[in-house]
């Protein structure tokens, strides 16, 4: 029987997961997170899944010690794959394996190394992305390149939703290239990195509107950190604006001399950018969520500069 050491967390994570144990592989050890109760979990749970197939999972502060190496190396497994585990693996974990070390990646490599990649891609209004099955080396996301599949981001598509695609694409390649690996006969391809990007860690006060981006800018950010992640705002009159949906508006801006500025009219929100005009679907005002035909008092005078 095929064995592998697994890394996995997140969706990504529990998708990978159920595609091994559906192919067959023994799964001895399984690495991944402790769920957190105060963390908004979107995403499915490996730890409830692997309970329920009765693995044997840990959730060690760091899987590089000389100890948990060990156990792995005493395992003598055939592949160690990571889907979406929060930590990169030492060398001792990617020359372990008899057939090789994979990670699954969220972006069509060698696009998007690094952190976050769904959202990054969002912010720069890519088009599509996808998921990446490649081997592990050293640097992260630059190992030789398996296979991957692509998906589309809508224009108005979410960092969630978008995150679920890349989640079905990432069990889609899975499926296709795991009997290729166990065979010996999946082939792969050097990525050329030069053609790619690396970003790093994303944290919640990126979620700060830059108004200079323009229209399409700041749409881009509002859907790529819209909740459940922290969401985008801005600063009016002292208080904190959240900005957590928006639509392009093909109506003229209203206000041109004043934009970018924020306005209520005709019972819903508007921001006039410096080259549009955004219709603001949901606002809140210091983390209270503003209804509809409703002006807070707080943002009683029409129309509030942005910068």
């Amino acid at each position: 029987m095929t064995s592998a050491v697994v890394f996995a967390y997140s969706e990504v994570g529990v998708r990978g997961l159920r595609e091994l144990l559906a192919q067959g592989i023994d799964i001895p050890l399984l690495f991944s997170h402790a769920d957190d109760p105060n963390e908004n979990q979107w995403f499915g749970s490996v730890q409830r899944l692997a309970h329920d197939h009765k693995l044997n999972i840990v959730t060690p502060d760091s899987a590089n010690t000389a100890q948990w190496i060990a156990k792995g190396a005493a395992i003598r497994p055939d592949f160690v794959f990571s889907f979406y585990y929060r930590h990169m693996l030492d060398k001792a974990w990617l020359v372990l394996p008899r057939l090789g070390a994979l990670n699954i990646h969220g972006s069509l490599l060698p696009k998007y190394r690094g952190r976050a990649p769904v959202h990054w891609a969002i912010i720069h209004g890519e088009k599509s992305t996808g998921a990446s099955l490649h081997y592990m080396v050293e640097k992260p996301d630059a190992g030789a390149l398996v296979d991957q599949e692509a998906v589309p981001i809508l224009e108005n598509d979410t960092a969630l939703q978008v995150s679920m695609k890349v989640a079905a694409a990432a069990e889609t390649v899975l499926r296709r290239s795991l009997p290729r690996l166990i065979a010996g006969t999946a082939g792969a391809q050097p990525l050329d990195l030069s053609a790619g990007s690396y970003f790093g860690r994303r944290r919640p006060e990126d979620g700060r509107i830059d108004w200079s981006r323009g229209a399409r800018g700041v749409h881009d950010l509002v859907r790529a950190v819209a909740p459940p992640f922290p969401g985008a705002f801005t600063e009016v009159k002292g208080c904190r604006v959240g900005v957590l949906e928006t639509r392009l508006d093909a109506k003229p801006v209203q206000h041109p001399r004043q934009a970018p500025c924020l306005y209520a009219s005709e019972g819903s929100w508007y921001a006039d950018c410096v080259d549009g005009r955004l219709k603001i679907l949901q606002l809140t005002v210091n983390n209270r969520p503003v209804a509809h035909n409703t002006v807070p008092p707080a943002l009683s005078e029409q129309p509030l500069a942005l910068s």
